[in-house]
């Protein structure tokens, strides 16, 4: 089988990373989290007091984003690809809840969308990728060889974000969690740029009952029956 670009979308929380990490190892792909992308911008704009509650100061943001250093390194003892921002490993800040409320008001801004996803071109020009995130099938790399739609209910993503959190250091009440992803859909689906939808050609997944070793056994036999792999 031909290394392939595989295109990963869906709301937050259906398991795109996770899949994307899985599918990615089992088939010796590189994976790219276009999301922590986003995730580090904002955590830069939260420090450097450019977002206060839902207002980006953009005139101060935008003009700094080509000066920053954001970038994955492979980290051998946890076997993934961990996001820096500025030198700084930054992986498990950006998956705090003060990120997690905010990033979605950055990725609308128009400009950083650009940003970003001239990044993520620029990371995809190989072949044998696995990129997950909120418009890679459609914008990204609409000619992507296979795009993955994953799908499940607000509840069940809710729960399965609820769960994670409470093993961190931060963890949330499973009612924040749930108005957070809640208002993360809205945002994320009518955005003006790039608004979160199933590409034509996707195949959609509903993984909202599967284990993230199901949702992946489902997407190698979809690559085999398409691929031959």
């Amino acid at each position: 089988m031909r290394d392939l670009t595989i295109a990963i979308d869906g709301f937050s929380s259906t398991g795109k990373s996770t899949l994307a990490k899985l599918l990615a190892k089992e088939l010796g792909y590189i994976h790219i989290d276009s999301g922590a992308m986003y995730r580090a911008i904002t955590l830069y704009a939260i420090e450097n007091g450019m977002l206060r509650g839902s207002e980006v100061n953009e005139f101060e943001l935008i003009p700094q984003l080509d000066f920053l250093d954001i970038h994955f390194e492979f980290n051998p003892q946890t076997g993934k690809n961990e996001i820096y921002l500025n030198g700084e490993n930054v992986e498990e800040r950006i998956r705090e809840m003060e990120v997690s409320s905010k990033v979605s008001i950055i990725a609308k801004v128009p400009e950083i969308r650009d940003y970003a996803v001239q990044m993520q071109r620029k990371l995809g020009e190989k072949s044998g990728i696995v990129m997950d995130g909120r418009d890679i099938g459609t914008t990204v790399f609409p000619n992507a060889d296979l795009k993955i739609y994953l799908s499940a209910s607000a509840e069940a993503r809710a729960i399965r974000r609820y769960e994670e959190l409470l093993k961190t250091e931060h963890p949330a009440t499973y009612e924040e969690v749930f108005r957070n992803i809640s208002e993360r859909d809205l945002m994320d689906s009518t955005r003006e740029v790039s608004p979160l939808k199933k590409a034509e050609d996707a195949v959609e997944v509903d993984n909202g009952q599967m284990t993230p070793q199901q949702t992946l056994e489902t997407v190698l036999q979809i690559i085999r029956e398409r691929f031959g792999a």
